[in-house]
């Protein structure tokens, strides 16, 4: 009998799909932002260990990441086309910076275009959730995020607006040195040989060991200082991040009840 025969009158068997940690972090990021944090609660509940760590450790995107984070999700060529341009723009502007033939202003006009675009659908995609994220910290965000050679966090799961710097088409430019000095050849000899070149006296000798001494004892004591101001600097960041993460429960459940307000003015309104 073939194997076709053996399988005949047996129910075929699905293979059933069983999502990820990754998956179901996704998911969360795709969520109305009223949503995240209960979204976020309910899933860290539902694990164990170190992925229970890990999703209550996620950060609850602002608004305008958030709306962002949709483009991704739920425009996906949108968002292709932005960060391809950037990459052109980019291309370019080193191609530039190193001399080479390069039409900067062309990739420039399409990465406006496609910025534009992108915060088109950003502020559209908000918009029926009932979200406002401002336009210009979407542009910026957007620019910043198209520029830079690698996202400073995972594509669809932004937490923060993002700002450009400036300098992002410079990131990868290998700047070599240009052959600026001659070369004059070995020093005479004579009165204008360099002084290593003499005997030192006892005396010199002396000076010279005073002055590695002194050089010593400075090096020491700015190695000292710096690592104090390392560890101020440690507490203060210690003290903000505690500050911070203060401020966003805060603001998240400040956040949660004014979309929540909304909607039951909205609801309302339908009811006249």
């Amino acid at each position: 009998m073939s194997a076709l025969g053996r399988h005949m009158g047996r129910p075929l068997q699905r293979r059933i799909f069983v999502p990820s940690i990754d998956d179901k972090i996704d998911d969360l990021y795709k969520q109305p932002l009223a949503e995240f944090t209960s979204a976020r609660n309910t899933l860290a509940k539902s694990l164990t260990g170190d992925d229970a760590k890990r999703v209550k450790a996620l950060a609850k995107p602002t608004v305008v990441p958030w709306a962002a984070n949709q483009v991704y999700w739920r425009a996906r060529a949108t968002y292709d086309r932005l960060l391809k341009s950037g990459e052109r723009l980019r291309k370019a502007q080193i191609a530039a910076l190193e001399g080479k033939s390069s039409d900067v202003r062309t990739a420039a006009d399409q990465h406006r275009r496609a910025i534009a675009d992108a915060v088109k659908e950003a502020e559209r995609l908000a918009g029926a959730e009932g979200s406002k994220p401002a336009p210009d910290a979407l542009m910026r965000t957007f620019e910043a995020l198209s520029l830079v050679p690698e996202s400073p966090e995972p594509h669809g799961r932004l937490t923060e607006a993002l700002q450009p710097s400036g300098f992002e088409a410079l990131t990868g430019v290998t700047i070599s040195a240009t052959a600026g000095h001659r070369d004059h050849g070995p020093a005479r000899a004579g009165r204008h040989a360099p002084p290593e070149t003499a005997k030192p006296s006892e005396r010199g000798v002396q000076r010279q060991a005073d002055r590695d001494l002194k050089r010593e004892r400075a090096e020491a004591e700015a190695a000292r200082k710096h690592e104090a101001e390392m560890k101020k600097a440690d507490a203060a960041v210690a003290r903000a991040e505690a500050h911070e993460k203060l401020a966003r429960d805060t603001w998240e459940r400040a956040h949660d009840e004014l979309l929540a307000a909304r909607a039951r003015r909205t609801a309302l309104k339908s009811q006249v």
